[in-house]
């Protein structure tokens, strides 16, 4: 299991831009977890970018995700990463979120999503973003409204963090690789 193989994945798989985008944010977030949890940032890194490498092909449940589990298995995948990628879909019962790399999938998943949407909208991107931005977009039900808030909200408790805090350190993973994201600021620094 490495970074190539499963990227290589993602786009044998997934063709759409912001589909990839959003893979690449979740990792972001998922890395920087693992490296302030004192965890292993390559297997948390993959999970993050495929969690959702399936979606394109079988977006709806519960082909999503357990079309990718069965091929992520096939490429022998270790069974904490096809857990973690399943438990992030609320309607798999079989699948509870138990480990800490089940619940930062499921916290970073949604979040990052919304940030990119609340970058979208803002002239700089993400550069200089804070959580009250988010926190006041998230308010705002008609902004992004396909995001489930409730999600975002039990995500950071089912982990253990501090909502603000969360959204912080999410804009902060992201804004690492914000040129990667199509998120970098179009304006001179």
């Amino acid at each position: 299991m490495n970074r190539p193989e499963a990227y290589r994945l993602v786009c044998q798989y997934t063709g759409s831009d912001s589909l990839r985008k959003h893979m690449l944010a979740v990792e972001a977030a998922m890395r920087a977890y693992a490296r302030r949890f004192g965890e292993d940032e390559e297997t948390w890194g993959i999970v993050g970018l495929l969690h959702d490498f399936d979606y394109e092909r079988w977006p709806h449940p519960p082909d999503h995700p357990l079309k990718g589990a069965a091929i992520l298995a096939e490429h022998g995948y270790p069974a904490e990463v096809i857990h973690a990628i399943k438990s992030h879909a609320d309607y798999l019962p079989d699948c509870p979120r138990r480990s800490r790399l089940d619940k930062a999938l499921y916290a970073c998943d949604e979040l990052a999503g919304f940030v990119t949407a609340v970058a979208m909208v803002r002239p700089e991107r993400l550069a200089g973003m804070q959580a009250a931005s988010v926190r006041k977009k998230l308010k705002q039900k008609s902004f992004a409204a396909a995001v489930n808030r409730d999600d975002i909200r039990r995500g950071a408790e089912d982990l253990g963090v501090d909502l603000d805090e969360h959204i912080q350190f999410v804009i902060d993973a992201m804004q690492s690789i914000a040129g990667a994201l199509g998120l970098e600021s179009p304006m001179p620094a």
